[in-house]
């Protein structure tokens, strides 16, 4: 198939391009206005391995439906509540180990499913579909996985066909080049451009001004508002590795110093505006990111592990701080929401329209696996938000997997354990 996609592309820089009307796009993006749906499908799976504060994140159980009150720790979403679904009573049969809470949330596999072997896996939901949305774009999946050494098992997010782990990006500088930087260019190469505060734009540059000269201001504007965004993040990476090298300075009584490279919220802020950069050229379909744990609650403030807030009943100053996670977590969704649903597609809808995201864990607390906290936004899977789904107990949560799969698009007949999608979120 012939692409549509265009790039500015030198030895050190390949910078593609947002869909343009003066470039070509403008018979697709008419006959796409004539039918909605045409643009491409995207999912996004976001993990919160060590899971949530469970008495505070669920709706009252007693309310499902239309007419719930969201929770507190979730007030930032409140904005977005119709576009929205929060589930219980979501699990995996077959999770058994309370210290994987990442490696199996998105395969739903039994870890001892082979006599005589103590670690098995299958694909991952992100995997499968990327598989078949993959096939027309640059990469064929995005996974981000900063905390790769955790010291309770594998660890992944993402699992191949043949149940092996799937190499995860460490940091939004390596996304960021993996997106923008050409393959020519070594990684020394390419931290020496930012440490010199020069961009990967200023090698693309002079053909950008050139190209300029046939597009419509529409397109010039999208154009100049994509630059913008690019080179936004390259000074924000640039600032982060400035600091990398240079000793922090103890304080005489021990305090907890505040990190001032580029680690936890402003970190998941970036790779969050990489990934919708991503989508905008149709660079990339299919994302997952296993959240970063320690680093996130540090820069939040928080002196206590992922593990310790996991453990937070019973304390009030764990549960605390693991209330401020999971607003923190709230809020970048939020912004998530907001900046795809102002991004415009060429057939007039938004990437939000066309994104199926799930922010989630197959950990609820401690080491509970059950009632898994689930949250999903986004049209691109033709679900129907704003509701408090309560599933019936045990429900799997592969039948999501499944449901998501087959709203997108990507042809699935089963995933995992399920026994059939949920019928729920296809109807008003």
């Amino acid at each position: 198939m012939k692409t549509r996609r265009y790039f500015l592309k030198t030895s050190t820089a390949t910078i593609a391009l947002p869909f343009l009307e003066s470039m070509g796009f403008r018979r697709f993006a008419s006959a796409a206005s004539q039918a909605p749906g045409s643009s491409p499908k995207r999912m996004v799976f976001m993990g919160m391995g060590f899971g949530v504060t469970a008495s505070e994140w669920y709706p009252d159980i007693t309310t499902p439906g239309y007419d719930y009150k969201l929770p507190e720790v979730l007030s930032p979403l409140a904005k977005h509540k119709q576009d929205i679904t929060i589930f219980q009573n979501l699990e995996h049969a077959h999770s058994r180990d309370g210290h994987s809470g990442s490696t199996f949330w998105l395969t739903g596999a039994d870890r001892y499913a082979i006599p005589g072997q103590d670690f098995h896996n299958t694909i991952s939901v992100d995997q499968l579909a990327a598989e078949q949305l993959g096939k027309e774009t640059r990469l064929t999946s995005i996974t981000m996985d900063p905390d790769n050494t955790n010291g309770h098992g594998p660890g992944s997010i993402s699992w191949n066909r043949q149940g092996k782990p799937v190499a995860g990006l460490p940091n939004p500088v390596a996304l960021y080049h993996k997106l923008f930087s050409g393959d020519t260019m070594s990684l020394e190469e390419r931290q020496a451009l930012l440490a010199d505060d020069r961009s990967a734009l200023d090698t693309v540059l002079s053909d950008a001004r050139s190209m300029k000269k046939g597009l419509t201001k529409t397109d010039k504007d999208k154009l100049d508002e994509y630059f913008d965004s690019i080179r936004e993040i390259e000074l924000r990476i640039s600032k982060d590795e400035k600091w990398l090298h240079v000793p922090k300075k103890k304080p005489t009584d021990p305090v907890k110093e505040p990190s001032q490279s580029l680690e936890g919220y402003p970190e998941v802020e970036m790779v969050y505006d990489l990934m919708i950069a991503a989508m905008q050229v149709d660079a990339c379909r299919v994302f997952s990111y296993r959240l970063p744990g320690d680093s996130f609650v540090e820069s939040l403030g928080s002196s206590y592990t992922v593990h310790n807030l996991s453990h937070h009943p019973g304390s009030p100053e764990r549960t605390n701080d693991s209330k401020m996670r999971d607003s923190a977590h709230a809020k970048l969704v939020a912004r998530f929401i907001e900046k795809t649903k102002a991004s415009k597609e060429p057939d007039g809808s938004t990437l939000y329209d066309n994104l199926a995201l799930t922010l989630g864990s197959n950990l609820r607390a401690v080491h509970s696996l059950n009632n898994c906290p689930t949250l999903i936004t986004g049209g691109g899977a033709g679900f129907q938000h704003g509701r408090h789904l309560v599933m019936e107990k045990e429900t799997p949560l592969c039948n999501l997997w499944l449901s998501i799969l087959q709203g997108s698009g990507v042809q699935a007949n089963a995933f995992g354990d399920s026994t059939g999608k949920i019928d729920e979120l296809f109807v008003a």
